[in-house]
């Protein structure tokens, strides 16, 4: 027979911590605290099994369920010898839900249970105090009506705010005990005429009422949204906690609140919390009445803290809490009840905590000994580090938010609304705020975005342009916010009826999506000692480097100070933009003849080598990755009259010539079009000038530092061997003239990114031709979907609500397609070239799930944006401990 139910306290303690999966976090830790000998009223659990059940077979239960329920209640009964439904000596229950994960406040609670016409005589004589058991009547009907019954909440709220005006108090504990009685009757007669039916009297009846609607909480949409959010499977179920009332709503020698070990917040070692006398569990976070703090010396003045008003509890809880987080090795947040002076624990979890907060906590219990380095490295989530790398919204500023889009660069700004790239660097030059508003970027707004706070498109998605190039310039990005209307000719952006115009001022919130008008405060980063000392622990125990995606100089500095430890992508379309340079390659692509195409590309020469000094001597011998150029060709081409104008006049021909050769340019699908080393090939003197440009600056650098300057020169978007041999032939040739020149020798490694399904297909034969291979996953999941990154904002919101996608796949990467593309390519490049080095520079390459990929497939390096190299650090420490980890039971076994 399947065991169903768990009891817990009491005679009978039945599970413990490790029980999670089967029992839920509350379950799990109920029974825990029991164990140890801490003051839990008892229970018992339905498992999470049943809740799977329940789905899995319409909404019915196990045929003996019931039975092993009523047993669980018997021994309740017994250790408290009180009776569920007895007037003379009832008992009452809680009804609690317990996933295996905390989520706080997404599904049903009905406490009370077990009162009616009947017992609440019995319980107002058990406890001298009619008031008490009439307050606690109401505050079940109202709970079980709500939850179960479906009636709206504030239908009660109203007759208890009409029942305080007629009485002439503003305090629920002012009403008196025929008060209560009169809003009991109220809300029968508003059950009754709400449901039609009366509301149920018998309690067992109450019991499986509530059992089921906690049960059917666990689908409704607040909890769907919350796992959706948190990656948390539905298949996992919520268990059912059953457990005895305590009351700390019995007079002033009772009370309850929830409080944490340390504090959420800041992290710092001092008791935090709230607590109420004379209250139920959910009075402390209704807001009906205003908390009291736990210790007194956080009390201001005119507050009663629990250390002065219940000293005993007080001391006793104290005592608990150094008990708790010894036990568990963690901050725990911990909901108690005192009933009549006696201390009683309702739930004890990990208590969810800031990212500085996170981070002080991990590091001091290293320090106090409770755990190791390493479980301190685990501690810290990863992501979580986005907070303390950016600038945040200020919690207690007032804000106004007009729309939503997706948070695509972390951080906040705030700055004055610009639609232009070019008026944006007019703006910033004299010292203004300024965020830049698109429809969608394209890579002539870089020097725009480079400017400006922040980045707000109405298109796109977490990996458009506009985020990928945001993320790597440290810029706040809210992309995709479909909700607001752009009219670049009209110079407004507006939402409904709000119109914004060129020059109001706007925040955004990066890390959330969210858009406000006007100005909200923001708070700076402080990276204190502790961030340091965490990353160094890191840093000692991954097997993977870090690189960061960098092609300005602000980059790689950013990079180098955050620990970067190389550039893994460096990508030249974007340096080929600025105003200085455009014109030269918008020649070199329209030239209609080789000598008027090489001038074009001589003309850029000197432009790239300075680019690449900047990068070289920043990174002072680190590896530097440089992708030779692999823009769409549309993204070059001149528009508008006034552009082509300018290229003809430059190149000396008509205007008419230039239009029709930029219209035999022009490409249908130019992702998949004449770009990346198609280019090369077409145009070998454009890749000849890069490399040579690479070369000379490696010496100049090398020479002026004394340190070695380590180039890889990346080809991208091969997809054959044939590509691969002749582009590397034309580098090498150019790569061997500018050291022979400079009478010189220098190392230098030639590999090409993986992009393509059938360069993974076919890495063997490719990496006869490679020194390394950096796999380009933002294109490779773009090219294995059928997916475009820009566009898929228009339909995958509806396949992750759906479940036909688990996640956005150009965030984490999708192992079951994409990333075995990825593991086949390694292995087989490998088969070739035992050594072969492999990275990984796509936007995956700042995911932690990602980075876990990676370990496992045994990737030497992975790069990301400047600002997530952090992120990508603490990760690959992480993925390197599980890796341990998993290998440490085989061994065991060997």
């Amino acid at each position: 027979m399947t065991k169903w139910v768990y009891s817990f306290g009491g005679s009978a303690n039945e599970g413990g911590a490790g029980m999670r999966d089967l029992l839920g976090g509350k379950g799990a830790n109920l029974a825990e605290m029991a164990a140890i000998g801490l003051p839990v009223p008892p229970g018992f659990t339905i498992t999470t099994e049943v809740c799977t059940a329940f789905y899995d077979n319409g909404r019915s239960y196990p045929e003996d369920l019931r039975a092993q329920v009523a047993a669980a209640l018997a021994g309740i009964e017994n250790a408290l010898d009180l009776r569920f439904g007895d007037p003379a000596a009832p008992l009452l229950v809680s009804v609690r839900s317990g996933a295996r994960v905390s989520m706080p406040g997404m599904m049903d609670t009905v406490l009370n249970l077990g009162l009616n016409d009947e017992t609440v005589e019995g319980l107002a004589a058990n406890s001298g105090d009619a008031r008490f058991a009439w307050d606690s009547y109401r505050r079940f009907i109202q709970m079980y009506g709500s939850v179960v019954l479906g009636v709206s909440h504030h239908r009660f709220e109203d007759l208890i705010e009409e029942t305080k005006r007629g009485a002439g108090v503003q305090d629920d504990t002012h009403l008196t005990d025929q008060d209560w009685q009169d809003v009991v009757a109220g809300y029968k007669e508003i059950v009754q005429r709400e449901t039609g039916a009366p509301f149920p009297m018998d309690p067992h009846e109450q019991l499986w009422g509530a059992i089921g609607a906690v049960f059917g909480s666990w689908m409704n949409p607040r909890a769907n949204t919350y796992r959706r959010l948190h990656d948390i499977p539905a298949s996992w179920g919520t268990a059912v906690n059953v457990q005895a009332m305590v009351f700390g709503n019995m007079g002033q020698d009772c009370a309850t609140g929830v409080c944490f070990t340390r504090d959420p917040s800041t992290g710092e070692n001092v008791f935090y919390g709230e607590y109420l006398i004379n209250a139920q569990g959910e009075d402390v976070v209704a807001g009906i009445r205003t908390p009291q703090p736990m210790s007194q010396q956080r009390a201001r003045e005119g507050e009663l803290s629990m250390e002065r008003a219940l000293p005993e509890a007080y001391a006793e809880l104290l005592s608990v809490r150094d008990i708790l987080e010894r036990h568990y090795r963690d901050m725990q947040d911990i909901e108690f009840t005192v009933q009549n002076n006696r201390l009683y624990m309702l739930q004890t979890r990990t208590g969810k905590r800031t990212a500085a907060a996170a981070l002080r906590i991990a590091i001091a219990m290293a320090e106090e000994g409770l755990i190791s380095h390493e479980e301190a490295i685990r501690r810290v989530p990863p992501s979580s580090l986005d907070q303390l790398l950016h600038p945040t919204l200020d919690p207690n500023a007032p804000r106004t938010m007009l729309s939503r889009g997706l948070p695509a660069s972390p951080g906040a700004a705030g700055g004055v609304i610009v639609f232009s790239a070019e008026d944006v660097e007019i703006r910033a030059a004299r010292g203004e705020d300024v965020i830049l508003v698109r429809i969608e970027t394209s890579p002539e707004d870089v020097h725009g975005m480079h400017a400006a706070r922040g980045v707000l498109t109405t298109r796109g998605g977490m990996t458009s342009h506009a985020a990928v190039v945001a993320r790597g310039m440290g810029r706040v990005c809210v992309a995709g916010a479909g909700g607001i209307h752009v009219d670049y000719k009209a110079k407004t952006l507006s939402v409904g009826a709000t119109v914004l115009r060129e020059g109001d001022w706007i925040t955004l919130d990066g890390g959330t999506g969210e858009v406000f008008a006007g100005r909200v405060a923001t708070i700076e980063p402080t990276l204190s000692g502790d961030f340091s000392t965490l990353m160094g622990w890191a840093d000692s125990v991954r097997r993977m480097k870090v690189r960061a995606n960098a092609e300005t100089p602000d980059d790689a500095q950013t990079a180098r100070h955050f620990g970067a430890e190389g550039i893994g992508l460096c990508r030249t379309e974007h340096m080929f933009f600025a105003p200085d340079r455009i014109g030269f390659v918008r020649q070199m692509i329209m030239a209609g003849d080789a000598a008027t195409r090489i001038r074009a590309i001589d003309a850029l020469l000197p432009f790239q080598r300075r680019d690449f000094q900047d990068l070289f001597r920043i990174m002072a011998g680190l590896p530097v990755t440089v992708r030779l150029l692999d823009p769409p060709l549309h993204e070059f081409l001149p528009h508008g009259e006034a552009e082509l104008a300018d290229v003809a006049a430059a190149m000396g021909e008509s205007v008419e010539a230039v239009a029709a050769r930029k219209a035999a340019l022009s490409e249908s699908n130019p992702m998949l079009g004449h770009r990346g080393c198609r280019l090369g090939l077409t145009y070998p003197e454009l890749y000849a000038m890069q490399a040579r440009a690479i070369i000379e600056a490696a010496v100049a650098v090398s020479a002026e530092t004394g340190q070695a300057v380590v180039p890889e020169i990346m080809i991208p978007l091969v997809g054959m061997e044939s590509e691969l041999r002749r582009t590397r032939t034309i580098v090498e040739q150019a790569a061997t003239e500018a050291l022979a020149a400079a009478g010189v020798s220098l190392e230098y490694s030639i590999g090409t990114m993986i992009e393509l399904p059938r360069a993974a297909l076919t890495a063997d034969r490719i990496a006869q031709q490679a020194d390394f291979f950096s796999f380009g996953t933002n294109d490779l999941t773009q090219t294995t979907f059928g997916f475009s990154r820009d566009d898929v904002g228009t339909f995958l919101p509806f396949y992750l609500e759906h479940d036909l996608i688990p996640r956005d796949p150009f965030i984490s990467i999708d192992q079951e397609g994409v990333g075995q593309l990825v593991s086949l390519g390694a292995e087989k490049g490998r088969s070739v070239k035992p050594g072969l080095k492999l990275g990984v520079c796509g936007e995956h390459g700042g995911d932690p799930a990602s980075i876990g990929f990676f370990e496992s497939v045994g990737l030497d390096y992975v790069s990301c944006s400047p600002f997530r190299v952090p992120i990508a650090r603490l990760a690959a420490a992480q993925a390197a401990l599980a890796a341990r980890d998993a290998l440490a039971p085989a061994a065991q076994v060997r």
